[in-house]
């Protein structure tokens, strides 16, 4: 199967003079369809990563290889922030405006659309609303409309969870769990949630330090005999020892 991502010894460098070496010699392969969670300490890459695919960082070295997103043959990818970034509009506008924004609607054709994601996602009824005055968990709920109103057939999510309360948390994971069984849909998602990745995810990627050290299907990553043969570094983490 032709792979989404295919990257061989990728290294990313952050900063004006590349001081910060956040990704070091990483090497993995996406394919269509798969759920896939990327954990680790914090600062050990798992942003990078999710923003490295989505293109809005350079690789520095190796080989990153990816579907093209423009042309007869793009695929579409949206890709979600833990804190999302949302207009002073209406709910409604932020869609519309991401719709218009992409090049395939004029304004007019955008209102249907925007409001079936409204509805996709349970928030018909703040249509009119500021979707900055919206809750945390709304907030993050507006945002995956958004993108889902682009119709994508990649989902890169960098902590969609990590500060809502466990009520958002729970709608949100929801909503997460059904776009990645829409046909045709890869979640790649980065989380502190042990939980949640045995939930939601078929394999996890264990990054520390920029370097990726464990990738494994879900079942073997937390088979504590399987991980400290492959990652001692990630089996102390999913228990809590670093």
């Amino acid at each position: 199967m032709t792979a989404l991502f295919e990257w061989r010894g990728v290294d990313v460098r952050l900063g004006g003079n590349g001081q910060v070496h956040a990704l070091r010699n990483v090497s993995l392969r996406i394919a269509p369809g798969e759920r896939v969670a990327v954990i680790g300490p914090n600062g050990s890459g798992k942003s990078t990563l999710l923003r490295a695919l989505h293109g809005l960082v350079r690789v520095s070295a190796g080989q990153a290889m990816a579907q093209p997103r423009t042309g007869p043959h793009a695929v579409r990818q949206a890709m979600l922030f833990q804190r999302p970034f949302l207009l002073r509009l209406s709910a409604l506008h932020n869609i519309r405006l991401g719709l218009w924004l992409a090049g395939n609607h004029t304004w007019r054709q955008t209102r249907a659309p925007a409001w079936e994601a409204l509805e996709r996602v349970g928030l018909a009824d703040v249509a009119d609303r500021n979707g900055r005055a919206l809750s945390g968990g709304q907030q993050q709920r507006l945002a995956l409309a958004r993108a889902w109103a682009l119709k994508p057939q990649v989902w890169l999510l960098d902590e969609p969870t990590a500060s809502l309360d466990p009520h958002a948390k729970r709608d949100v994971e929801q909503l997460m769990a059904s776009f990645a069984q829409e046909p045709g849909a890869t979640m790649v998602f980065s989380s502190h949630n042990l939980g949640q990745v045995k939930r939601l995810a078929q394999r996890v990627l264990y990054l520390e330090s920029g370097q990726l050290l464990a990738d494994l299907p879900v079942e073997r990553f937390f088979n504590e005999s399987v991980l400290q043969a492959v990652s001692p570094q990630a089996l102390a983490f999913i228990k809590g020892e670093v």
